[in-house]
């Protein structure tokens, strides 16, 4: 009767011990670094199939011990309600801490995205990812994000230097057919750095290619000026690879996993089974009342809800108040707004040179008074362009609210706007074709900043030449928010009843129907690529006798054979393969249908990366005046300059 006892209150105490270490995982379990709930495959149902494959994949997901070196990835279930998920663990994890993170994060990563059939969270080492998607040996470029060290490097040349042959060491070594682990950790010195060491770690998951986990590592590393200019240390993070460096030691590379070495033996499990019920017998009791009283004091601390684009209320206080300027600050500045330093007026108001007592050179926007905005909208406005920090942005320094009186600060910007140079027959000749790819290459990384890299969701709606302004060593940035909308995580389109932009630039899809998208945005940077190779006008263009757009005109010479003839006589000197490669990239993103143009993401590795083929354009949408109008045409404005609602981001006027 004695030993029946003692063995239901074994299985009692194992049973309530089980039950308490699931639900301390789930409020006990560290924060993710970061977590994205993807939206954009559905949602499934409370107790549903899709919902127990789910549970059942990620319980058993690290069950299979024949994989030893900190990757999983199978699949559970059949059809729609199929699940696919990856553990992925860095290169110096060891198995079992590895199986024992990813079992522990398969909680938390459920209960922070609810219903939802994707989802993706990384730690510091580890990844976990499930999709009712095949996710399985394809190369994915989002959701991703970067954290940087806030200290910059000193030496800076140097330092580029010997950090650029260190990762494109590594990722050689990773993404070699050699590697299954597609992993790979080193550091690397230089007289020139006073001997300072800067230690490196690349990674993709083990089922991509050879040639997928090269392009994702190369795209990556080409990211870190971007993100991470100057910075000692910088992590670029994607669902397919992963990169980081810091000026101190972070990883282990000694105990990287021998991706051959087999599995425990069964003497050696069993041995360690009896072990741990050894263990497990005398202290169940103690343990399981420990466990309860620690679980009391979790369910009293809020659960974690960091998520991708989410902020802080006290955190927008503190960049309001960081970015206060005083009225009379600014109007000495700007010589009580005299004359002589207007920069520029439209209808949004004017904008001032400035030159603060310290000797730093600003442009101060000073809206209209009847522009509408009530205090609160205005802040808010303020508070979305400070967040958006990108070398390839036009940078807010801070704003001014003071009784009727709006005022924005910006960065002063000297060189102007793009089409300042490339549509002067003149002034042209300022841009070689170097300047101009280079220009180009700009554009394409703040669009994809705004898209995809910021903490918001940003689609500008009004990219154009002249919305380009140039700094004194010519970098483009991109300018003017004004008519940009937020977009939430997981929307991909947005209607309007109000159709606003310049014409030439916008997407068939926004002229004819209202509907916007990042696409859009793509449609655009299409049009302004074919400019700046031209030095034409998108708009209409009179060709002999008959009206053509700059589109048409391009479509039709690259059907025919004769694209040269669209490229800037000016830029003869240029190389013919990078000028043709760009324009195959322009014709692929102004085609009409927005699922056939790339994302800002691919955009970006064509012109980084010669080694990815580009696909065949079709034909692009004809703007021929009115030929695509649905919506009402006092909406929209035809000429030169948008119409500017919300106004808040141009530090040089049109």
């Amino acid at each position: 009767m004695t030993i029946v006892s003692s063995k239901l209150l074994f299985s009692f105490y194992s049973f309530l011990l089980f039950i308490i270490i699931i639900v301390s995982q789930a409020q006990g379990q560290p924060d993710f670094v970061r977590y994205s709930c993807i939206n954009n495959n559905g949602n499934y149902t409370a107790n549903s199939t899709y919902q127990n494959n789910l549970n059942t994949l990620l319980s058993n997901l690290t069950s299979n011990t024949q994989i030893n070196y900190g990757f999983y990835n199978f699949s559970y279930g059949q059809n729609t309600d199929k699940v696919n998920a990856i553990g992925l663990c860095r290169g110096d994890v060891k198995p079992d801490v590895c199986r024992s993170r990813l079992n522990d994060s398969r909680v938390l990563l459920t209960k922070l995205c609810p219903n939802q059939k994707e989802a993706i969270g990384w730690y510091e080492d580890y990844m976990l990812r499930y999709s009712n998607q095949s996710i399985f040996g394809i190369l994915e470029w989002s959701p991703k994000f970067y954290m940087s060290n806030p200290n910059n490097v000193t030496e800076v040349d140097p330092f580029n230097r010997v950090l650029g042959n260190l990762m494109r060491k590594l990722r050689e070594i990773a993404a070699s057919s050699d590697s299954r682990l597609k992993f790979a950790a080193d550091n690397a010195t230089d007289v020139n750095l006073n001997f300072q060491t800067i230690y490196g770690l690349v990674q993709c998951t083990p089922d991509l290619s050879e040639q997928d986990c090269n392009d994702c590592l190369e795209f990556a590393i080409s990211e870190i000026p971007i993100y991470c200019y100057n910075k000692i240390g910088c992590r670029v993070v994607k669902p397919s690879c992963n990169i980081r460096y810091e000026v101190y030691r972070f990883s282990d590379p000694t105990t990287v996993i021998n991706q051959d070495e087999h599995s425990p033996s069964e003497e050696e499990k069993s041995k360690s089974s009896h072990t741990t019920v050894a263990i497990v017998v005398p202290t169940a009791v103690v343990v399981a009342a420990l466990l309860i009283f620690i679980c009391i004091c979790l369910r009293k601390r809020k659960a974690a809800t960091i998520n991708l684009g989410e902020e802080n209320d006290n955190d927008d206080i503190e960049i309001a108040e960081s970015f206060l300027f005083n009225f009379e600050t600014l109007r000495v500045a700007t010589g009580n707004f005299s004359e002589a330093n207007k920069l520029g007026h439209g209808g949004f108001g004017v904008v001032y040179q400035g030159i603060l007592a310290g000797g730093q050179v600003i442009a101060v926007k000073r809206l209209s008074t009847n522009s509408g905005q009530g205090d609160i909208e205005f802040k808010n406005e303020v508070l979305l362009v400070a967040k958006l920090q990108h070398r390839n942005l036009v940078r807010l320094l801070g704003f001014c609210l003071e009784g009727r009186e709006r005022l924005l600060i910006y960065e002063f910007v000297p060189n102007k706007s793009l089409d300042y140079f490339i549509f002067d027959p003149i002034k042209k000749a300022c841009l070689d074709w170097e300047r101009r790819y280079k220009i180009i290459g700009g554009i394409a990384r703040g669009l994809l900043y705004l898209h995809e890299d910021s903490q918001l969701r940003i689609i500008h709606r009004d990219l154009k030449a002249s919305n380009i302004l140039l700094d004194e060593k010519l970098n483009p940035k991109i300018s003017d928010f004004g008519i940009a909308r937020l977009l939430l995580i997981d929307q991909t389109q947005v209607n309007t009843n109000k159709i606003v932009g310049t014409y030439g630039y916008m997407a068939p899809e926004y002229v004819r129907f209202g509907e916007f998208s990042v696409k859009s945005d793509v449609f655009s940077f299409g049009v302004l690529v074919l400019e700046i190779i031209s030095g034409q006008k998108a708009c209409p263009v009179l060709r002999g006798r008959s009206s053509e757009d700059l589109l048409g005109f391009a479509w039709r010479s690259w059907r025919e054979g004769t694209i040269t003839n669209i490229i800037d006589p000016s830029l003869s000197n240029g190389s013919q393969n990078e000028i043709m490669r760009c324009i195959h990239i322009a014709l692929l993103c102004v085609q009409e249908n927005l699922v056939e143009r790339p994302t800002m993401a691919t955009v970006a590795l064509m012109l980084s990366s010669y080694s990815l083929s580009l696909s065949v354009p079709l034909e692009p949408a004809s703007f021929v005046l009115g030929r695509t109008r649905s919506l009402p045409v006092r909406d929209m404005q035809f000429e030169g300059e948008s119409r500017n609602h919300a106004s808040i981001t141009d530090p040089y006027p049109r």
